[in-house]
């Protein structure tokens, strides 16, 4: 970076960091809200998934879920350790949340985020069996990969690392998903697990979020946003909508 040029005009022309040293505070403090949503989601994610386990079909569908639930945990360790580099007390962080608790089932979502933490409003929501959980994972999967191919583009390089290293194993928790469902598919019942897609799928469409322009246009002069939040959710849509078809499944009509 050019002694004459400032770092909001550095990260502007496509700069990158690479430590929190001279860090611009509201730099900063967007890019612990990106990381605190992502380690919140992951780790509530993680605990809702636990008491799925058991009730895997055969003791090869349990040992990926308990492999899912290890990898989530250990992706959320990833990003800590890079909120840790910005003082974040990492241990504290991970004891004072409640990661298990949930809304009731039908309960009204909205926008937000947890009262609790900063997850993503869908893990909020419980869990309904192993059906259920496979839904979920599969939507949430495609969501995910969406939004880590944004978030490995971010201008904070360690975090940019980070989800690149995540994204992969976050697309082998999607194939798991897919594979459970196709199975699923092929044993019979498809109303259960269409009613299952018309639950989750508008939990997980609001996880990609409103656009406001004007912070819009502040993350992208930051490099912490390329895409928006409507163009995410679009293309999720139409790469759910194909996967859904493709195993003889309907997407719901609504957005």
């Amino acid at each position: 970076m050019s002694d004459e040029m400032s770092i909001e005009g550095y990260l502007a022309a496509g700069g990158v960091l690479s430590n929190p040293t001279n860090v611009p505070p509201r730099y900063r403090a967007e890019l612990m809200k990106i990381m605190a949503s992502f380690v919140d989601s992951a780790l509530a994610g993680a605990a809702g998934f636990v008491d799925i386990i058991n009730e895997g079909p055969g003791i090869k569908s349990r040992m990926a879920a308990a492999r899912i639930v290890l990898e989530k945990t250990s992706n959320a360790d990833k990003v800590l350790q890079v909120m840790g580099d910005f003082g974040a007390d990492t241990e504290r962080y991970v004891d004072h949340h409640p990661w298990t608790a949930r809304l009731a089932r039908e309960e009204a979502f909205d926008q937000g985020h947890s009262k609790h933490d900063r997850r993503l409003a869908v893990f909020n929501y419980p869990l309904e069996g192993w059906a259920d959980a496979v839904v979920m994972n599969l939507l949430m999967g495609r969501a995910v990969a969406v939004q880590l191919a944004e978030l490995s583009l971010v201008s904070y390089q360690p975090l940019a690392e980070a989800f690149r290293t995540i994204a992969p194993i976050e697309a082998h928790h999607g194939r798991l998903a897919h594979e459970g469902l196709s199975r699923l598919v092929q044993e019979g019942d498809i109303g259960m697990l269409q009613d299952s897609i018309e639950y989750w799928w508008p939990r997980v469409a609001i996880s990609f979020g409103t656009d406001t322009p004007e912070k819009f246009d502040a993350l992208c002069a930051f490099g912490l946003r390329h895409r928006s939040n409507a163009e995410l959710r679009a293309r999720w849509q139409s790469e759910m909508r194909a996967v859904l078809r493709e195993l003889g499944l309907d997407a719901p009509e609504i957005a």
